[in-house]
Formats: structure tokens, C-alpha cells, sequence
């Protein structure tokens, strides 16, 4: 197992910024850090208990918005972070984009989708 970073862009109602997050295929949200999504203007629109691995339960605001990676783009919900948490590339924004990330060869790709 190793770690992956991807750069992609997140657009907000105040402009865009570029970074490079963690994909982490544990995580369920995307992270902003707090410089980012403030920047970008976001604000929140609901407030949400998280899990962390070490089973601390954490309460953060989510908001939403425009990503732009080299695969694809989409809108998403993400969470605001606060001081001292990382940019994370979670598993809906990937699932909305339609991407599978492969650990293996450590990078993104458009998921096999079924209409039934």
C-alpha cells in the first residue's frame, strides 16, 4: 500500500484554487483545508459527525462544490476543514466523477458503470 496525491482545482462562488490531496480511499468526504475553502468562499450548509480510525467522533461542517481533476470533474459535497486537516480526495467525489482509484498502480480511472 502507498500513498497517492492528485492535483486537481476547487472552484467556489469567490474564485478557484489548486492543490494536491491525499486520495484516501477511506474517507468518505473530500477535505478542504481551511485556507482553501475560505479563499474559494464556501460556506456551510450543514454540519455532520465523522469517525475518525482511531473511533474519536469529530463534528465538521460540509458544504459543496465544483473539482476539476486531469479525469474528470464534477460538483461535490466536501468538508470545511479546520486548522491542521489535509487536503483528502474522499470516495463520493470519486464515485461522482466516476472514478475507481486502483491501488495497484496507484492511479484513477473512469469506474465501470451499470444501468440496470
Amino acid at each position: 500500500m502507498g500513498i497517492t496525491y492528485i492535483r486537481g482545482t476547487v472552484t467556489g462562488p469567490q474564485g478557484q484554487r489548486t492543490l494536491e490531496f491525499l486520495v484516501d480511499s477511506g474517507a468518505t468526504y473530500t477535505v478542504l483545508p481551511v485556507d482553501v475553502w475560505q479563499a474559494i468562499g464556501l460556506a456551510p450548509k450543514r454540519a455532520v459527525k465523522f469517525s475518525l480510525a482511531d473511533g474519536t467522533m469529530v463534528e465538521r461542517q460540509v458544504s459543496e462544490c465544483h473539482i476539476t481533476l486531469d479525469v474528470g470533474d464534477g460538483h461535490s459535497p466536501v468538508v470545511l476543514g479546520e486548522p491542521g486537516d489535509a487536503a483528502l480526495l474522499g470516495v463520493v467525489t470519486l464515485e461522482n466523477l466516476g472514478l475507481v482509484f486502483n491501488p495497484f498502480t496507484r492511479t484513477l480511472h473512469p469506474m465501470r458503470l451499470l444501468m440496470v
